[in-house]
């Protein structure tokens, strides 16, 4: 399960994404997770994932 923290999950998810997953859609399916509801969690709280860069990044840029 993962941490429903935004800023934990944040670094978490793209650690994650860096080190195992080519896409947040294999990080998804790999942890059972609803990719749907973790995009919209983060979205929420001012992350947004871009694909090409394979990583959650700041709606402000990559300040974080």
């Amino acid at each position: 399960m993962l941490p429903r923290d935004p800023n934990i999950l944040f670094s978490l998810l793209n650690t994650k994404l860096r080190d195992f997953y080519p896409s947040l859609d294999a990080l998804c399916d790999d942890l059972d997770e609803d990719g749907a509801e973790l995009r919209g969690l983060m979205e929420k709280n001012g992350f947004t994932y871009d694909p090409v860069k394979n990583r959650f990044i700041t709606n402000e840029g990559e300040k974080k």
